[in-house]
């Protein structure tokens, strides 16, 4: 779990962000965790299948495909902040969840409450989220950074929600990873976080799918794009989810 100074300068220079106000998110989400053991989240994921939701366009048309070919039962279930609430309302808890908090507090509340770990990214953005939410989330709580990680904080790469989730299911050894509702374009999903404006919200939804593209094609574990889009992910095989099915 290395802190990649010069990537993290490189994508603070392009969207502006504040190390310093970054390390003071990450010092402030420490005071409400315990030792941040990762454990329960590498036995969810070693050697598993595990599907990815990402808060795009394409998000609940890609969860209609898989209820009705009944698949969620056959993975570990990720979701990436916002994918929270989409996922509640059609009856699917996930497993885990990956937010910087811009979701909505009564889903994350929700979704801790029925037992899903919830993995929070602090950010020199969301202090005041931190404060607010985290103390409310009654169920298993870990931490990530985008510095440099200290003990009950982790930092395993990557920059939004989506791409994170990817990469700490890279880390911990899944045996498959499919993406869905990943679609990285300049339409932002209903239920994604508010940025101040879309032209920010693009501008970092590019630089997630960069380091997503990066990874898979360092990466000897599969990822699948099953997103029901158009848009395709360098390194990444696209997949239809009929494919999908019979591969499971």
């Amino acid at each position: 779990m290395m802190f990649e100074r010069q990537k993290y300068e490189e994508i603070k220079s392009k969207l502006k962000l504040h190390f310093e106000r970054d390390v003071e998110a990450r010092d402030v989400l420490a005071g409400f965790l315990h030792k941040g053991d990762f454990r329960p989240i590498e036995k969810l994921m070693n050697g598993k299948t595990v599907f990815i939701f990402g808060c795009g366009p394409s998000l609940s048309r890609d969860v209609a495909k898989l209820r009705k070919r009944n698949l969620f039962s056959k993975a570990v279930v990720v979701s990436a902040d916002g994918a929270t609430e989409a996922l509640l309302e059609r009856g699917v808890v996930p497993d885990i969840c990956v937010t910087d908090l811009d979701g909505s507090e009564k889903a994350l509340i929700e979704a801790s409450r029925l037992g899903c770990v919830m993995v929070i990214h602090a950010h020199g953005d969301n202090i005041p989220k931190i404060k607010r939410r985290v103390p409310k989330l009654p169920g298993k709580k870990l931490g990530t950074t985008q510095v440099m990680p200290r003990d009950n904080i982790k930092n395993f790469g990557g920059f939004s929600d989506g791409d994170r989730a990817v990469h700490l299911a890279v880390r911990f050894k899944a045996g498959k990873i499919v993406l869905f509702g990943m679609d990285f374009g300049r339409r932002i999903g209903s239920c994604s976080g508010k940025a101040k404006n879309a032209t920010v919200k693009a501008r970092k939804l590019s630089v997630g799918k960069k380091l997503l593209e990066e990874l898979a094609g360092k990466t000897r574990i599969p990822i699948l794009n099953a997103t029901g889009s158009k848009n395709r992910i360098k390194n990444v095989k696209t997949i239809g989810v009929r494919e999908l099915e019979l591969e499971q």
